[in-house]
Parts: structure tokens; C-alpha cells; sequence
């Protein structure tokens, strides 16, 4: 029996911020049955309510469509892990972390004075001994009173967490914050 859609709800802030991030899929022939922005909030949606692999991201579609349908159409239902996870691999990761801080950036107030905690951390499983690629490192901002992760910046392989913070500082164009990682007030 088909299901009859109401007109969704979208946010229109939440298309704005993402509207440089070029869809990686060929689109021309329309071969594809979910739209980058239906994957995009799917996604984020998620993660921020826990998911954190591409199999709990599909599930948690699956089991919230009718609240993701207030926002979208999601005519085909959501994606599957297999999709979810060839996308995002093929998305430029800089556009993506770019147009995500703005967005985030656009609806987290920080607080007065807030802590801003700045730190590296060695991503589990991502080294590749029999490649030769070695583990992959990022630094990361978090909003310890809001709770919220404003964005992060992979360290290239060659250098380490010192030579990435200014590049985080950077892109999150944050005034007045509180360091709380001493390297900082050496490098802000």
C-alpha cells in the first residue's frame, strides 16, 4: 500500500550550509535513489544521536523514518550501510568538514567564557601494517559545557598535532577561547 507524503518540513538553513559539498555520485542519469541531502541529514542525525557506524546510521533510519519524513521525503526509505559507506568515501572530506562547522556553527551558541578543549587522538584500527599506511591522527574541539564536537583536522602524516591546532583554531574562527592543552598558548 503506498504511503502518502505530506509536504516535509525542511529547515532551509540545513540545504544552505551543505550547498557546496558536490554530490560524488554520477546524478546525470538518475541512477540513484537517495538524494545527497536525505543522506547528509540522515547521517548527522545519527551521530548526534549515538550511532557511530554505518550500520547503526542505516538502522537508526530505519527505525526513525516517520520522524525523518518530517524533514524530508525519503521516498525509497533510507540507505543501506553499503551506500552510506560509498558515499561518504567518496565525498572531499575538506568541503565536508567546511560546510558541517558552519552548519554547526549556525545553531551552537557557546556560552560565555565556555572551555573550548583542544586534543589529538590516534584513530583506533586505521593503520595498515601490510600497506604501509600508518594509524590516522586528528585534533579535535570540543565544547566541554555544550557537549558538542565543533570540528576536527586530520594531522598529516608527516608532522603532529602542534603543526594541525593552528589549522582547527583557524577554521573554527573562534575568539576568546580558554586553551586547556598548554602547546596552545604557545601556538594561538
Amino acid at each position: 500500500m503506498p504511503t502518502c507524503y505530506s509536504a516535509p518540513k525542511t529547515h532551509p538553513a540545513f540545504p544552505h550550509f551543505f550547498k557546496d559539498l558536490k554530490d560524488p555520485r554520477r546524478t546525470v542519469k538518475g541512477n540513484h535513489l537517495y538524494p545527497l541531502e536525505e543522506i547528509l541529514f540522515l547521517s548527522i542525525s545519527a551521530v548526534i544521536s549515538g550511532a557511530d557506524s554505518w550500520t547503526s546510521i542505516s538502522l537508526f533510519g530505519r527505525s526513525k523514518l516517520d520522524w525523518l519524513r518530517k524533514w524530508y521525503p525519503y521516498p525509497h526509505r533510507t540507505p543501506s550501510h553499503d551506500v552510506l559507506g560509498r558515499v561518504f568515501s567518496a565525498l572531499d572530506p575538506e568541503v565536508f568538514n567546511r560546510c558541517f562547522i558552519s552548519w554547526v556553527d549556525s545553531i551552537a551558541q557557546l556560552t560565555s567564557g565556555e572551555v573550548i578543549a583542544v586534543d589529538g587522538k590516534t584513530i583506533c584500527r586505521s593503520a595498515d601494517k601490510t600497506a604501509g599506511k600508518s594509524a590516522f591522527h586528528v585534533v579535535s574541539a570540543f565544547a566541554s559545557t555544550n557537549g558538542l564536537c565543533l570540528g576536527q583536522v586530520a594531522v598529516d602524516s608527516k608532522s603532529n598535532e602542534i603543526t594541525a591546532i593552528p589549522q582547527l583554531l583557524e577554521l573554527l574562527a573562534l575568539k576568546g577561547i580558554h586553551p586547556t592543552n598548554p602547546i596552545l598558548r604557545v601556538v594561538s
